[in-house]
């Protein structure tokens, strides 16, 4: 069995509306040394061990998990030890 984490973040650039509101909250609780915020998903896929999970999940990431267009991805894929 494999574990995925996957990591989705929005590209340099692309306006983050929920990473600005969260710098502005911990600003206004007085962590005014937070000079910005970034806010992206975070998944755990539980998979079949196989040869293909690595290019199962970049197809997955490309068409459902993540927006190419405005987001990157990075995944680890890690042995699952059953006791």
């Amino acid at each position: 069995m494999k574990k995925v984490k996957i990591y989705i973040t929005l590209k340099q650039g692309v306006l983050d509306p929920q990473g600005k509101a969260v710098q502005d909250s911990l600003n206004t609780l007085g962590y005014e040394d937070v000079l910005s915020a970034r806010v992206g998903k975070y998944m755990e896929l539980t998979m079949d061990d196989h040869a293909d999970v690595e290019k199962q999940v970049e197809e997955m990431c490309v068409k459902l998990l993540a927006n190419p267009v405005i987001e990157d991805y990075a995944y680890t894929v890690e042995e699952v030890v059953v006791s």
